[in-house]
């Protein structure tokens, strides 16, 4: 009879999904999604020096085995319908960082008729590193804020930011 009140209270729920977001901050399968120069700072951190692998980070080729899209560097309006198809093709759970000034808001090339003033205009990002092109440590870093999040962070409430992301993405009020 305890244990069902102990349920009914949202109790062992609250635990299980701490264990659960403990175990995904530990596996994030990172898919790239290198645009410019900031992918080569993405892949020496996945070098020998930063070596992502001891944060659980295994890059992956396919969008379908990877939980965590990095966007590194500048996104074209030719490219966004595919940064936006590979989003979508992302199982559930999905979290994006966007890496550089020109992921985060088009930075060099902000006035260029082609360029995207941000990949949060195409997908929701969680995750903005900053920097021209940022450095390895600051990617590092960004991965540790996205861990941090992912830990704070419960399904109901991870469900709620991605449809406001997706109301705010299509022109609605929230």
């Amino acid at each position: 009879m305890a244990q069902e009140g102990t349920l009914e209270h949202g109790f062992a729920t609250a635990k299980l999904d701490e264990l659960v977001n403990w175990a995904r901050t530990g596996s994030l399968w990172p898919m790239t999604f290198g645009l410019a120069c900031c992918a080569v700072e993405m892949m020496q951190a996945g070098a020998a020096r930063y070596d992502l692998d001891r944060f659980g980070m295994l890059f992956r080729p396919s969008p379908r085995q990877s939980d965590v899209m990095i966007v590194a560097g500048t996104l074209t309006n030719k490219m966004a319908p595919a940064l936006r198809r590979v989003y979508d093709q992302m199982p559930e759970p999905k979290w994006v960082i966007s890496m550089g000034s020109c992921a985060n808001g088009g930075g060099y090339y902000h006035y260029s008729y082609s360029v995207v003033r941000g990949c949060d205009r195409i997908v929701p990002v969680d995750v903005y590193v900053p920097g021209c092109p940022p450095t390895a440590e600051a990617l590092i870093y960004g991965i540790l804020q996205l861990q941090k999040k992912i830990r704070a962070t419960g399904p109901v409430s991870r469900r709620r930011e991605l449809l406001e992301a997706k109301r705010h993405l299509e022109g609605r009020p929230a």
